[in-house]
């Protein structure tokens, strides 16, 4: 149950949708709501005791019209400083300062420390926000890929493009991107085999051609198109890092 509050904190989650992600089945007990409200009772006093608090003002479960609120201290949740840098890093990227983009994404996955609750993922729990946490985690890192190939720095992502394209084949922009990497790495013949790769992938899974962004970066690497030289390398940026002060 903390975990669904925490990764709705700071709003109210009904205790409908409490009850029906802890059972989300026929097997609810008709004791539902009480073992909720042992749960509810159970938080509070660990919260009371100081768990959970960190360095910041103590956690707070509130009961609020339809269910219950969470109210913690955002900068105290390792997801809402995640999703704090992949917003300030997607801003630095569409403002065309890749280096200072890259930083700041690469800040936001470092909060990642495996899958996200991966205590529930392991027992099977099949709730909608972990598959999108996991979609965006990808997506986040395919931003970062993007920064780093914008600043020149494709020698020092390719280990990590080859990884996850062996893990989310097809994943097109992933793809597209390591073909990229390896091609200004000079190794156009092992680019051109990642998309043979993809597209037989694609073809024998669902029956689909690779899009047009992929089909038309296949035939620029043939042709050694000049627009996909490597752009000056631009030094690394280090994020700057916002701490609590110490109490007085």
């Amino acid at each position: 149950m903390l975990g669904l509050l925490l990764l709705r904190a700071n709003r109210v989650v009904a205790t409908s949708e409490l009850l029906g992600a802890l059972w989300p089945d026929e097997s609810r007990p008709a004791t539902a709501r009480k073992i909720v409200q042992n749960a509810v009772w159970g938080l509070r006093a660990l919260f009371a005791d100081g768990g959970g608090a960190g360095r910041g003002p103590r956690p707070e479960l509130v009961t609020q019209t339809p269910g219950y609120l969470l109210r913690v201290d955002p900068d105290t949740v390792d997801l809402h400083r995640f999703n704090r840098r992949v917003a300030e890093g997607r801003a630095r990227l569409s403002a065309g300062q890749p280096a200072q983009a890259a930083a700041l994404l690469g800040a936001g996955l470092e909060e990642w420390h495996g899958p996200a609750l991966a205590d529930l993922a392991e027992a099977g729990t099949d709730w909608p926000e972990l598959t999108a946490l996991s979609q965006l985690r990808l997506d986040v890192m395919e931003d970062r890929f993007e920064a780093e190939l914008r600043s020149g720095h494709h020698h020092s992502v390719l280990g990590e493009l080859v990884s996850l394209a062996e893990e989310e084949p097809l994943r097109e922009r992933l793809c597209g991107q390591l073909m990229l990497a390896l091609y200004r790495c000079g190794r156009q013949a092992e680019a051109l085999e990642v998309f043979s790769r993809v597209r037989r992938s694609l073809v024998e899974e669902h029956g689909l051609e690779p899009s047009r962004e992929l089909q038309l970066l296949q035939q620029n690497i043939l042709v050694h198109d000049p627009a996909l030289a490597a752009p000056a390398v631009v030094a690394p940026v280090l994020p700057a890092v916002h701490t609590r002060p110490e109490p007085p």
